[in-house]
């Protein structure tokens, strides 16, 4: 056999596990999407943390959907920046002004309390909390107004300490806009209904982070991940070490993809594969079990032949199913078929270039990652 025989052949054994890979994640995101409900809401009172840089697209109607919320009990909502030049701060000040009636708290902090730089100012935020359970969410989330009932709701079921959400993507405008929410809904969103289904992953997302008062003070509050880059990753592990659960409720919320350049989306996808490299390094690896359709072309490259060709219609044919399934269980009602070869061959990309360095990219700012996951700052040239 030729080395390229052999390099052919190679992957496509890849490929034929990656296509049992997709099989398999199809069922997880059915059985994903049949868990039943959480428990009726209570009328606990409720903070909304929500940190804030720059102005977004669509900032203000991303958030205006955390004001319109149907809850039968209070809820204040507190944003924060970190300097009073920021541009959220005239979106804040339009919602206030939109929506008097809701409780809407401003805090303008510069403090820093190490290197992540949401966290900090998360702790500033911290001394504003009113209420009885918070609710932190990243700022390009966009939710339903069931939202909190169906998130506290959740929280009230036995033994339940933090509860946390899957999201979909939802493109703003423009081709790498649509490849960011492609990626969301044919590799990450399936990647954690296969890992939960195997009882492999043990996830927490920025997406929606629900907790206690109580609970957020026996974990020691927000100043127990001032220097991981998976500060929400970090916030789940020490709910869980108090012996308590985290909850994952069958409905996703929806994710901003405002890409509207390549490197705007190198940058997010890799800063999100390094940080899954570094929490679960095997993991990782393995999932370069989701690539089917780039292994099928690297073995046509290889050796072309109609197998390579075959394989490669095939993982093209299973990830529209996946797409078809993420859909159906979750509503999201969006048509890109047509790129999925395009997403599948740049989601190997990243997916390579993951192992090559540790530094990541983040709001302007660069960092390398510590093999504890921390963030490292790089000093500027």
């Amino acid at each position: 056999m030729t080395l390229a025989e052999w390099l052919a052949t190679a992957c496509l054994s890849v490929a034929t596990l990656g296509l049992v890979y997709l099989a398999l994640a199809i069922v997880m995101v059915a059985r994903l999407a049949t868990r039943r409900p959480g428990a009726d809401p209570t009328r606990r009172t409720v903070t909304i943390l929500k940190p804030l840089h720059g102005a977004e697209a669509h900032l203000e109607a991303h958030l205006a959907t955390f004001l319109a919320q149907d809850y039968p009990a209070a809820v204040q909502i507190v944003f924060g920046v970190q300097s009073a030049q920021d541009p959220a701060v005239a979106v804040v000040r339009r919602l206030q002004a939109s929506h008097p009636a809701c409780a809407i708290d401003l805090v303008i902090d510069a403090r820093l309390h190490g290197a992540n730089r949401k966290v900090s100012n998360l702790i500033n935020m911290e001394t504003r909390i009113r209420h009885d359970v918070v609710v932190l969410a990243d700022s390009d989330m966009i939710v339903a107004p069931d939202y909190l009932s169906r998130v506290v709701g959740e929280l009230g079921r036995p033994g339940v300490g933090l509860v946390t959400l899957l999201y979909h993507g939802v493109p703003q405008s423009g081709l790498w806009s649509r490849l960011a929410a492609s990626w969301i809904d044919t590799h990450f969103l399936p990647g954690v209904a296969v890992g939960l289904g195997l009882g492999l992953a043990k996830p927490c997302f920025g997406s929606t982070i629900a907790l206690r008062r109580e609970t957020l003070r026996a974990i020691g509050g927000f100043r127990r991940v001032a220097d991981d880059l998976a500060d929400d990753h970090a916030l789940g592990a020490a709910v869980r070490a108090l012996g308590l659960k985290v909850a994952i409720p069958n409905f996703t919320v929806g994710h901003a993809c405002a890409d509207r350049q390549v490197g705007d989306l190198v940058r997010h996808e890799l800063r999100w594969q390094r940080t899954i490299r570094q929490i679960e390094p095997m993991g990782h690896v393995g999932s370069a079990l989701a690539h089917p359709f780039a292994f099928a072309c690297l073995a046509f490259i290889a050796e072309p032949s109609l197998a390579a060709i075959g394989f490669a219609l095939a993982a093209f044919l299973m990830r529209a199913g996946l797409l078809l399934a993420v859909r159906r269980a979750f509503g999201v009602d969006r048509k890109a078929y047509r790129l999925l070869p395009l997403r599948d061959i740049l989601s190997f990309g990243v997916f390579v270039a993951s192992f090559f360095g540790r530094g990541v990219s983040w709001r302007g700012h660069r960092y390398d990652v510590a093999p504890s996951g921390a963030l490292i700052p790089k000093t500027r040239s």
